[in-house]
């Protein structure tokens, strides 16, 4: 019998909850500081009626329904005869009684579309296949007052869908996922769990499991996203547009900024990305002046001084968690200095040449090497290193200025793909529908000695968005001007 037989998810919302709360069920938690000890018997059975029915009958399915069933298909097809199990993850406590924002694994959501705690996927195997189930909680339980008692109930924190209503939207039957973990610790055959996200699923199937046979549909469901389907770059372009906005928004209050700190900076890019989206994709960086230097730099509390640069390092998270992820380094006043556009016009000339080595069939090491060869022979010929460019690449010796890597695939996670094998991604070859960045950034440390004191506290990158096409590439964030001109002629056009 398959885990969905056991816990016969054709039973209705309605009739689990006419049944009443089954007799091992916890009992509801109350503050321990609350200002009602207790709720009466006639309160009790007055919140159980007078509710209107507020089931939605006309939903449609979730706009990425069919690609989230073609990728099932593919991980069916992989791992055939094996029960699949992928979590969505819990709730994580940030302080006492309150939660971090829940987001889904992004296993879970790229396969089902949903992003509900305490969800799973189950993939049952059958003869020629699997067949899939969603588990989800039901709405929340008006019979014994979870609905209104419970700090997750929906008179707290919102109505949850019916289990019928997901079923509408996700294309996936469903089932109620209370019930799940005692039914995997009774299924038998081969099972692989995507781990790190649930501690009582995989308690459940803790002696049926193993960590290798768990990698290996970790891996395969990190390399399934290494090549976009249209849904995914249409949402990857909508979280750029959104991004470019940003910097727009920034631009306009950056007067506000020199009067406060990096945190007015960070402020204005979150509202447009939660205006336009479900959140940033990662933690904004917001670095003024020689913070600049400092590569992920997300206290942003420092000051904001005309004269210095100011890199921005952000991308807005659409609905569906897709993430664009974009870099300009902007003149807080509008106007390079010399020094600092000769740095920028050298990050601007290796980008470019990053950006140019982007193409189908090209070695996924092509772009970051022809940016660092450009990198590198700008730092022999400012004197900052002896040459010759091959031998410093050879060493390395430009990385004390140039630290990072030129780019990273990007999707669901700012940097994506990442449990993918070495061979597959960065010793792999460009295929159209790969989308990664390109960002090459010169820092010149306040404190570092071997520079000219005129270098110091400088830090520049350039990062764009490139998808990989069937004949060469696409910029996705080309809207944001990159050639240093531009950039002024930009700022002085979004600031009036």
């Amino acid at each position: 019998m398959t885990v969905a037989e056991e816990l016969n998810p054709a039973v209705p919302d309605a009739a689990a909850d006419a049944a009443g709360p089954d007799e091992s069920e916890e009992p509801i938690k109350q503050r321990k500081n609350g200002l009602y000890p207790g709720v009466s018997d006639e309160l009790a059975e007055n919140m159980k009626s007078g509710w209107a029915d507020t089931e939605l009958r006309d939903l449609e399915p979730v706009p990425q329904a069919a690609e989230t069933a073609a990728r099932r298909a593919a991980l069916s097809a992989r791992f055939l005869g094996e029960r699949l199990v992928i979590p969505a993850g819990n709730l994580k406590t940030r302080s006492n009684d309150t939660e971090y924002a829940f987001r889904a694994s992004v296993e879970y959501a790229y396969l089902t579309g949903n992003q509900t705690e305490d969800g799973v996927l189950v993939l049952e195997p059958k003869d020629e296949g699997h067949e899939a189930t969603i588990y989800l909680l039901p709405r929340s339980d008006r019979e014994n007052g979870e609905f209104w008692l419970d700090g997750q109930g929906e008179l707290w924190v919102g109505r949850r869908h019916s289990l019928t209503e997901a079923e509408r939207l996700y294309g996936i039957p469903a089932s109620d996922v209370r019930e799940l973990a005692g039914a995997l610790r009774e299924a038998t055959g081969p099972v692989r769990v995507v781990r790190g996200y649930d501690a009582g699923i995989e308690a459940a199937l803790t002696d049926k499991v193993t960590a290798e046979r768990d990698e290996e549909l970790r891996v395969f469901l990190s390399e399934a996203r290494l090549v976009k389907d249209d849904f995914e770059i249409g949402e990857l372009q909508k979280a750029v547009d959104s991004t470019v906005r940003g910097f727009e928004d920034v631009v306009k209050v950056l007067d506000k900024a020199r009067a406060t700190s990096e945190r007015y900076i960070e402020g204005t890019f979150f509202l447009r990305a939660r205006v336009e989206g479900n959140d940033v994709g990662y933690g904004t960086i917001a670095a003024a002046g020689p913070h600049a230097c400092t590569l992920h730099w997300v206290r942003n509390d420092g000051p904001v001084r005309s004269g210095d640069l100011l890199l921005l390092d952000a991308g807005v998270e659409t609905h569906t968690y897709y993430t664009a992820d974009v870099t300009r380094t902007l003149p807080i006043n509008g106007r390079f200095s010399e020094i600092q556009r000769k740095i920028y016009d050298a990050v601007y000339e290796a980008q470019e040449a990053g950006i140019a080595a982007v193409k189908p069939g090209a070695k996924y090491r092509d772009f970051h090497d022809a940016a660092q060869r450009v990198l590198a022979e700008k730092l022999v010929e400012w004197g900052l290193v002896e040459g010759p460019v091959q031998r410093v690449l050879e060493l390395g010796l430009q990385r004390r200025w140039t630290l990072h890597g030129t780019g990273h695939m990007l999707g669901m996670d700012v940097h994506d793909c990442a449990a993918a094998r070495t061979e597959t991604y960065v010793d792999g070859v460009l295929e159209p529908g790969m989308c990664l960045t390109v960002e090459p950034g010169l820092y010149f440390q306040a404190d570092d000695l071997t520079v000219p004191e005129e270098y110091r506290g400088i830090g520049v990158r350039i990062e764009d968005d490139i998808l990989v096409t069937e004949s060469g590439n696409r910029n996705l964030s080309a809207a944001l001007p990159r050639r240093s001109d531009e950039v002024e002629q930009w700022m002085a056009s979004v600031t009036g």
